[in-house]
């Protein structure tokens, strides 16, 4: 074996040892957490998600809470430590701002600042996009995303700047245009540029930002809503409850900002995990429709609201094509490369509802397949 290939099998050992070293001490560290008032029976890290979280299922034996609930299966989530913000970091507070509007989100049961520990009632392991898989009709399916149109109604008509006692970041970000746009642009980088290794031309690149523009500048124009800002499939865990309907409990909330409420619908409905046929989709904007009025915010002009909901979309599939793209170039995660296809399409498919966007369809088009 020559020398440099000797130096590289040493470093990728200390770097495993360094790992395990890490692992240990991090389960010893979860172990002391629970068991201040749990005893351990089993701990088994999870798969995790596209963040820098860690998450683990954690089989305990007694509790000693006084809740009204034994818990015997806990999900402590890892992340960096929060000595100096104790419970003030955006995850805690908004949890604790939908909690009490009604939102089903997961209950807290403790945390440990200084080692980033927060520990979750454990919802099970099936989401809404596993749920979408055994459908056995359009009916089933429709009832399954009514669901999850009811916990966003009570997310946009329930919460937000107002309407909480906690000081919440996101009540003061918002998606604007520059918010809107750096999205976009970094999709192009990362999508574009670094993926695909496209060169894109001076005139095409005007399109593109310019096209991108009149959208995003449209969309900021748009009355606001505390979104959930990633609510799809995946982030809806289905719990089920002994005699009753099954929980829809959103999850992955901690990047909450205000935005349009057709931002969270065109995520969810026109989600890159799972597509909908376009009547379903129809079907179920005017439901979310019906039930906003029926929770006192009525959409006065349905033909502007589709509009805002396409364009979203539009906007919201680009950005998500950009940090699919990212996960690869920057973790050497390419997982999630299989979804650009199902996404790009959605992009497509709205743009070719605006003959003022054709140009940009084109020019995004082109760079894509050829």
């Amino acid at each position: 074996m020559n020398s440099l290939l000797v130096e590289v099998k040493k470093s990728m050992e200390a770097v495993i040892q360094q790992e395990q070293s890490q692992d240990k001490n991090l389960d010893r560290g979860i172990e002391s957490f629970i068991e201040r008032s749990r005893k351990i029976q089993s701990i088994e890290r999870l798969p995790g998600d596209a963040s820098a979280r860690r998450y683990y299922r954690v089989k305990t034996l007694s509790i000693s809470d006084g809740l009204s609930e034994p818990f015997t299966s806990l999900i402590v989530m890892v992340m960096e430590p929060f000595e100096d913000l104790t419970n003030h970091i955006p995850f805690l507070s908004i949890q604790r701002h939908l909690h009490e509007a009604g939102v089903d989100v997961p209950r807290v049961l403790d945390f440990d600042p200084k080692n980033g520990f927060v520990m979750l009632e454990d919802l099970g392991d099936a989401t809404l996009l596993r749920l979408l898989q055994d459908v056995s009709s359009p009916e089933v399916e429709r009832h399954y995303f009514e669901r999850a149109i009811d916990a966003l109604v009570a997310l946009h008509t329930g919460t937000g700047p107002g309407k909480s006692k906690e000081k919440i970041d996101g009540f003061h970000l918002k998606f604007d245009t520059a918010k809107l746009m750096w999205e976009v642009n970094f999709a192009i980088e990362h999508f574009y540029q670094k993926h695909l290794n496209r060169t894109i031309t001076d005139q095409d690149m005007k399109v593109i930002q310019e096209g991108f523009t009149q959208i995003c500048s449209e969309l900021d124009r748009e009355p606001t809503v505390f979104t959930h800002r990633d609510y799809h499939s995946r982030n809806l865990m289905v719990t089920p409850v002994s005699g009753k309907e099954p929980r829809f409990v959103m999850i992955d909330f901690q990047d909450a900002r205000m935005g349009p409420a057709q931002y969270d619908l065109a995520s969810l409905l026109r989600d890159s995990y799972y597509q909908l046929d376009e009547k379903q989709i129809e079907k179920l904007v005017t439901y979310y429709v019906d039930q906003m009025a029926r929770h006192g915010a009525p959409v006065l002009d349905r033909a502007h609201f589709d509009r805002i909901f396409d364009l979203m979309a539009v906007q919201r599939n680009f950005k998500a094509i950009g940090s699919f793209a990212s996960f690869l170039n920057r973790r050497g995660n390419p997982s999630y490369l299989k979804f650009i296809g199902n996404t790009f399409e959605n992009i497509r498919r709205n743009l070719l509802k605006y003959p003022e966007f054709a140009r940009l369809r084109e020019v995004l088009y082109h760079y894509y397949y050829f």
